[in-house]
């Protein structure tokens, strides 16, 4: 809750994409866990559960990366709806690389852990592939639909979009 607030706060009407993708991965991650329950005996431990609040953070960094480099390409003078699919080429990689080394840590800490450990790092891992997968197939569309909305386009003080957010500086606040 305390992600999503902040969000909320720093990114405004970003903040429901956020919000809804974080509920969407938690989602996918409580079915993962009950079907991995059912299927392998997977039970969730203290470390698996701090495993999993390590993921929020993950998945916030994922919509961060994308929300800023959105924000740079409107600074830079393009439309939303350019800078929606410009910033999202530009901050795919970074969000996959970014992803793709908790992946790494997830699978040597696995592998060469015993114990709680191991179970932290398969819920890291496993938590780093459903961000992947939300990050890809509902944050991105969710930004590219509520870039051709006006609210977001107008580029209102609630939107995210903001002269004052962007903090680009107009004539008058140079004088």
């Amino acid at each position: 809750m305390l992600v999503i607030l902040y969000i909320f706060l720093f990114y405004r009407g970003l903040g429901i994409v956020s919000a809804g993708s974080l509920l969407v991965a938690g989602a996918i991650t409580y079915t993962s866990f009950l079907l991995l329950g059912k299927t392998i005996g997977f039970t969730l431990t203290l470390a698996g559960i701090a495993g999993a609040i390590v993921s929020i953070g993950i998945t916030a960094d994922s919509f961060i990366v994308y929300f800023e480099r959105v924000r740079d390409e409107v600074r830079e003078g393009r439309s939303l709806r350019s800078a929606v699919e410009t910033g999202w080429v530009r901050a795919r990689r970074t969000i996959l690389v970014a992803d793709f080394v908790s992946i790494i840590a997830a699978v040597l800490l696995y592998f060469f852990a015993v114990g709680g450990v191991r179970g932290f790092a398969f819920t890291l891992g496993l938590t780093t592939f459903v961000d992947l997968f939300v990050v890809f197939f509902f944050t991105k569309p969710l930004v590219s639909l509520l870039a051709r909305t006006s609210f977001y386009s107008r580029g209102g003080a609630l939107s995210g979009f903001s002269a004052k957010s962007l903090g680009i500086v107009t004539g008058k606040d140079v004088a």
